[in-house]
């Protein structure tokens, strides 16, 4: 499994997401995950599923310095007293001592961002969290995280599949060598049935979901977190790691509908 190094973590590419998976199917799934050699968990409070999860680290007996937990605070909770209120939650749920990367889950308008940010940084300069970042961040507000006040910004999570051009964001942050984490890397489910991702899928003895997540993770500083809560996707993503996809199969991706959002951004007032 390759790892992306940021801010004093080595973060898997390919970890596993877990929105909208709850109680015992949750924690199956992440035994299952961890079972078969996921490192790389991604939990928020607002999952409301850090519990199930904590509990099949707790069994899965795996090493704590061998795994890889993400969760989030919630746009509501960013006043600083809220964000460690929220924080020590939600590790309590985990189960956990530390997490190794905290984010704000999403922007919001009313949010003091100097004053966000300096409580993250006290959360990781007091050891709770390795590394701090950022999901659903525009480039705009990135700017004002990295360039304004200088936080240690680890990743910017955001909504980035074969189908949703997000070069923009990509752009800068690979310019400020910050890795983009990419959730719904699947489209939810939509990538499956794409006729030119499955024919590159045939050549390659594979499907459309593993040619769409290994041109992810081809990119430079590009992870990718999908959902899978069946054993067989778990495996059929890790499997797509394999895959060799050579320059006219990134051509035909290219040429793909990039239009293509499955998460509406409407509901965080901050988002240009």
């Amino acid at each position: 499994m390759d790892h992306l190094k940021t801010q004093g973590i080595s973060l898997p590419k390919l970890g596993l997401g877990t929105f909208r998976m709850q109680g015992d199917a949750c924690r199956a799934a992440v035994e299952s995950a961890l079972s078969i050699g996921y490192r790389h968990l991604d939990t928020a409070e607002m999952y409301a599923n850090e519990e199930p999860i904590g509990s099949a680290v707790a069994s899965s007996r795996v090493p704590r310095d061998e795994l890889h937990v993400t969760t989030k605070v919630w746009h509501e909770n960013l006043a600083p007293d809220a964000i460690r209120r929220a924080f020590d939650a939600s590790l309590k749920k985990l189960r956990l001592d530390h997490v190794d990367l905290y984010l704000v889950h999403w922007p919001s308008k009313a949010a003091n961002w100097g004053a966000v940010f300096e409580t993250l940084m006290k959360l990781k300069e007091e050891g709770r969290t390795r590394a701090i970042g950022v999901a659903n961040f525009t480039t705009a507000l990135l700017k004002v995280a990295v360039e304004d006040i200088k936080a240690p910004i680890a990743c910017n999570q955001v909504e980035y599949h074969a189908m949703l051009d997000q070069s923009k964001v990509l752009g800068y942050l690979q310019a400020k060598s910050i890795p983009l984490v990419a959730y719904c890397p699947l489209a939810q489910g939509r990538i499956a049935s794409d006729p030119v991702l499955a024919e590159i899928g045939a050549r390659h003895g594979a499907t459309a979901a593993q040619v769409a997540l290994k041109w992810l993770l081809d990119q430079d500083g590009v992870a990718a977190i999908p959902k899978a809560s069946r054993r067989e996707s778990q495996q059929a993503n890790l499997d797509a790691l394999k895959i060799t996809l050579d320059d006219s199969d990134r051509k035909k991706i290219a040429a793909l509908s990039k239009d293509r959002r499955c998460v509406n951004p409407g509901f965080a007032p901050a988002w240009d």
